[in-house]
């Protein structure tokens, strides 16, 4: 049996500004805005090429309390460089060693060990990670 992940919920206090960082700045796709009364509404996006979804919803109390969520790509320089084109505060590449957590590229440009990251508006917590192979 598979077991897919098909969609994560991340909290904000803004459902509009929520939509707008992720279509227009971070590029993900508009699938659903659907809204039930005033007090229920799921804006669901796709990031381009994944299976997985992300549904922004008026959560306030949880809002910036979802961290690691990460979104892997096959060049992080280049990834990097969009996501400043669009405006995204993103952070300088880092990667991991025996010492822990350190600032540039892995230097053999390792699958799974090179990084950025960045937070939406709510501080909601994201990692970009470069993963060559399919």
């Amino acid at each position: 049996m598979d077991w897919k992940l098909e969609l994560i919920v991340v909290p904000s206090t803004d459902v509009d500004r929520s939509k707008t960082f992720y279509m227009q700045q971070v590029g993900f796709e508009l699938h659903v805005d659907h809204s039930a009364g005033e007090d229920f509404r799921v804006v669901q996006l796709n990031p381009p090429g994944s299976g997985c979804s992300i549904a922004v919803m008026k959560q306030p109390d949880r809002a910036g309390a979802v961290q690691g969520l990460h979104l892997i790509v096959t060049d992080v320089e280049a990834a990097r460089v969009e996501l400043i084109e669009r405006g995204v505060a993103v952070s300088e590449p880092f990667h991991f060693s025996e010492d822990g957590q350190m600032p540039g590229l892995d230097p053999g440009r390792r699958d799974y060990n090179s990084f950025l990251s960045f937070d939406d508006p709510d501080g909601n917590g994201w990692l970009v990670q470069e993963v060559k192979h399919d």
